[in-house]
């Protein structure tokens, strides 16, 4: 009997031929935490008596949820990550240098075959890279940081066979919105999600990025797709060598597989407060906005900032609008800022804020208040995301987010092309 590419990956890092639902102890290539996760890791690795980390070279910290700090309690925990780091050698990236998923894909140490975990949900991201990468909780992530393996009971696949092509002013971000609002945000439930199909390989990276992101959202452990081209183009680009392509066998055994032709797709957006209240936006247009936010692991690459500026074209942000741009990692905002992206994006009335995770954790960097209404291009819109369960989220592409800060109600993208 064939096998998926997560059955692959994890027969690989585990040495045994593996099966849906067999429980395994794999090895991991990487480990990531992040200033949300990475205190009370970092606690439970002494509680361990931890030693040493299996690997410093194999191990990020990454201060991107509260960064810059905006509270005393906050400064504290970056404090103790900084001094962890110093104590067992391996990476921090500090505040300013991005957001960790971001930062993780442009490390050249992730690609095609990786298996990785990240004590965060959305290291789901890397499966765009042909990688097996998931989140786990804190106590895992100490567990793993000092033996390098993990345990994992393979999960079944649902296979997502998208066909045609995305029209004009229709993204990736309204194709996953699109998927999430179908299968509901339980339908993927400790399931891998492969996705696959003549839409999936026409994406650039960056939109793939996007799709991976949010498999979480649907539920899914992972959300992994075959590596091409493009997947080693830009894992060379940042150094990265050595990986083979893992692709699921033609008998590959599914729970489901589910076939979609995407050519007559129209903008999407989730309304408030779930993820998977997912409708087409010419059923909201006009709903009027408080604050737009471009940016977030989902969408805050250089390509989602093009599309922006694009949109923009010259056009002002609604003096009614509050809209924030927050770049995924620090290699974007240099690239953004010698493209002219941010100076197009700043005199139109946005506002630039530290290379991380920006509003969408609502810690700061725009909290919206009582009765906003905020649209976003980040992947959770939930009652108080954004720091205020009094405010209401919807969620879109970046084009949709741009196209609505314009006129300061949601809009159609398309109307601007």
């Amino acid at each position: 009997m064939g096998q998926t590419i997560i059955e692959k990956i994890l027969s690989n890092k585990s040495g045994k031929n593996v099966t849906v639902g067999d429980i395994v102890v794999a090895t991991v290539d990487y480990v990531m935490g992040q200033d949300g996760t990475s205190p009370l890791a970092i606690n439970a690795y002494r509680a361990m008596e931890g030693k040493k980390l299996f690997d410093p070279a194999r191990v990020a910290l990454v201060i991107d949820h509260s960064s810059p700090s905006p509270l005393e309690a906050v400064s504290n925990l970056h404090t103790l990550m900084r001094s962890f780091a110093r104590e067992t050698g391996c990476k921090l990236y500090d505040v300013g240098e991005g957001v960790c998923h971001q930062l993780m894909l442009e490390t050249g140490r992730i690609g095609p075959g990786s298996l990785v975990v990240g004590a965060d949900s959305h290291t789901c991201t890397y499966g765009a890279l042909n990688a097996f990468s998931t989140g786990v909780g804190s106590t895992d992530l100490a567990a793993a940081l000092i033996s390098g393996k993990m345990w994992f009971k393979v999960p079944e696949t649902i296979k997502f066979v998208c066909n045609g092509k995305l029209p004009p002013g229709v993204y990736s971000k309204d194709l996953i919105l699109f998927l999430i609002g179908q299968v509901t945000a339980d339908g993927a439930t400790y399931l891998s999600a492969e996705y696959t199909g003549e839409a999936i390989r026409a994406m650039s990276i960056e939109a793939r990025f996007t799709v991976a992101n949010m498999a979480i959202e649907m539920g899914a452990k992972a959300g992994l797709m075959e590596a091409d081209e493009k997947t080693f183009d830009w894992v060379k680009r940042f150094g990265g060598s050595g990986f083979e392509a893992v692709a699921a066998d033609a008998d590959a055994v599914y729970a489901r597989v589910l076939e979609y032709d995407v050519s007559a797709l129209e903008p999407q957006l989730a309304k408030p407060h779930r993820v998977d209240n997912v409708a087409p936006l010419s059923e909201l247009a006009g709903t009027p906005i408080h604050q737009a936010v471009i940016g977030t692991c989902t969408n805050g690459r250089l390509e989602d900032l093009r599309i922006a500026a694009e949109i923009l074209k010259g056009r002002k942000v609604s003096p009614d609008v509050r809209f924030i741009i927050a770049p995924a990692s620090r290699e974007i905002y240099v690239q953004a800022m010698r493209e002219g992206l941010l100076e197009t994006l700043v005199l139109a009335g946005g506002a630039v804020v530290t290379p991380g995770c920006g509003p969408c954790v609502g810690t700061h960097n725009g909290v919206p208040s009582d009765g906003e209404t905020v649209i976003s291009t980040a992947n959770r819109n939930f009652k108080g995301r954004m720091g205020n369960r009094n405010a209401e989220i919807y969620l879109g592409s970046p084009a949709t987010v741009m196209a609505s800060a314009i006129t300061g109600k949601i809009t159609d993208p398309r109307e601007f092309l």
